[in-house]
């Protein structure tokens, strides 16, 4: 990959879609892509009060950095500047309940868990 720069102040937010997910009310600002691995690593989430994500495993690990409001992750309270490292093999949920912004990291695609 190459040297980037992501002006997120000048992108807009898009929905998030994942064919066979609900992911109402969470948007997303694309990052950084890995043409080799096709996907994207390094991304925004936005969540609008009282969105959810379901459960899900990292096969890779995860990395999440709270930028505004608050968050649950699996067990844990996440608020603003608060970092979770997840190590690879994890698994969790994650529930907004005032909204949020969260930067997150992941090397590989998640297991939506059923």
């Amino acid at each position: 990959m190459e040297k980037q720069v992501t002006r997120t102040s000048e992108m807009n937010w898009k929905p998030l879609i994942e064919e066979g997910v609900k992911t109402d009310g969470i948007y997303v600002k694309i990052l950084c892509f890995d043409p080799a691995a096709n996907r994207t690593t390094a991304f925004l989430l936005k969540f609008e009060a009282g969105a959810s994500y379901p459960l899900h495993s990292h096969p890779a690990g995860e990395e999440i950095f709270v930028l505004e409001g608050e968050v649950r992750s699996g067990k844990d309270e996440l608020k603003k500047g608060d970092y979770l490292y997840m190590p690879p093999g994890s698994t969790h949920s994650v529930f907004s309940k005032t909204g949020c912004i969260l930067l997150f990291r992941v090397p590989e695609e998640v297991v939506i868990l059923k």
